[in-house]
């Protein structure tokens, strides 16, 4: 079976997150995003974990159920230089006992916990456990694994189980490094709360034998991921170098010769873009055989916040939103599968943007030093040229 899945979210116990990330809510949310299966996100949290099983169904091999909505218990680590890493996990005995054995001092407080573990050690102990790792958002500048090693083997010293690309790459990118040619690629939404512009906002089409942990397991370990959809990577708020502070865009060159200070008096982050070019070993991607299709895709709310310019979780927006959905079931549905002389027929302004997508005709302003980029539907809607995007040129 062909099935919607995220594996990287969060609970209400992880900083900055949104208290409503409770099971509650994230069940409901995801089902009408379009998913089946979620990862449950602080798995080593033990308040969490009390929780997931005080509003879940336990259904066998790794599996809590709620509302006709699967999850697995996932959770994300942040070890040593910082690095963090995704673990999918077989099921809560192995969760809380894992958690006792990690080297912690805020495992009790944060739903990510801080480890002085290096990546290797942390994955020698997972794996005891039938655990499946990689690392999470690998190319980020601050917490990704590429930022601190050249290679994923220099982090691991062996084969971990499949790489997270995160919002600001993708597969294009990605495959440009040819170590990354046998593994499996995952994009997630490292989901804070649980509005369906952030759950599933990347999200993977999975192939499965049934909705269980070994099918899970056989799925990535043999590359039985289908599709990847994601963010178009110039929208990542990391994809390109800039300023953290005013967030300019600046030539990566010109950033190294000055140190990485901006002339407001920032710090310049490098971006995604410029890391992955450091570490490439081709100038075009190189896709193995079994790499599946990436799908660009921009959360419906943010599309049409962006066409009525209102803010996304406005009455106006989300009725907007809710209208679709009402008529198409999920929205992940209406991104990708629902005719577009269908969504005309339910609002007619929505639908070009919606079409832009499909084509791949969208603008981007990209994003950087922690700023989101934006999109353009200005040649799609014929609205005003858009505003000049701020390079080295006029620094």
């Amino acid at each position: 079976m062909l099935v919607n899945a995220d594996f990287h979210v969060h609970s209400c116990f992880s900083m900055a997150s949104s208290k409503d990330m409770l099971i509650k809510n994230m069940a409901p949310k995801s089902k009408l995003k379009g998913l089946k299966l979620l990862g449950t996100g602080d798995a080593f949290h033990p308040g969490w974990l009390d929780i997931i099983e005080e509003t879940t169904t336990y259904s066998g091999d790794g599996i809590y159920s709620v509302e006709d909505m699967d999850f697995v218990l996932t959770t994300e680590v942040e070890a040593k230089h910082r690095i963090h890493h995704l673990i999918i996990i077989p099921d809560i005995d192995i969760a809380r006992e894992l958690s006792d054995k990690l080297p912690s001092r805020n495992k009790a407080i944060d739903g990510r916990p801080k480890t002085n573990l290096d990546g290797a050690q942390l994955l020698d102990l997972v794996k005891d456990y039938d655990c499946l790792i990689g690392p999470a958002h690998a190319f980020t500048p601050w917490t990704g694994m590429y930022k601190s090693y050249d290679s994923i083997y220099d982090c691991y010293d062996k084969k971990p189980d499949f790489v997270e690309l995160g919002l600001s790459a993708d597969t294009f990118m990605a495959d440009c490094v040819s170590e990354l040619k046998d593994f499996p690629f995952l994009t997630n939404s490292d989901a804070h709360s649980p509005w369906p512009h952030r759950l599933g906002r990347e999200f993977n089409q999975i192939e499965l034998m049934d909705i269980s942990y070994s099918s899970i397991k056989h799925a990535i370990q043999h590359r039985d991921i289908k599709a990847n959809y994601g963010l178009i990577p110039n929208l990542g708020k990391y994809h390109m170098t800039a300023c953290t502070k005013c967030y300019k865009l600046i030539d990566p060159v010109f950033a190294k010769e000055n140190k990485m200070r901006c002339s407001c008096g920032g710090t310049i982050k490098k971006g995604v873009d410029f890391r992955i070019s450091e570490i490439a070993d081709y100038n075009e991607p190189r896709h193995p055989g079994f790499r599946p299709k990436y799908v660009h895709l921009m959360p419906l709310a943010e599309i049409i916040s962006t066409i009525l310019d209102k803010g996304v979780t406005t009455k106006t927006v989300q009725g907007r939103w809710q209208k679709l959905i009402d008529s198409f079931g999920s929205e992940i549905d209406v991104l990708i599968n629902v005719p577009l002389e269908d969504i005309e027929n339910v609002d007619l302004e929505i639908a070009p943007a919606i079409d832009a997508f499909r084509n791949k005709s969208v603008d981007v302003i990209p994003g950087g030093g922690g700023k989101y980029g934006q999109i353009s539907f200005d040649k799609v809607l014929k609205k005003p040229e858009k505003p000049k995007v701020i390079t080295l040129d006029n620094f």
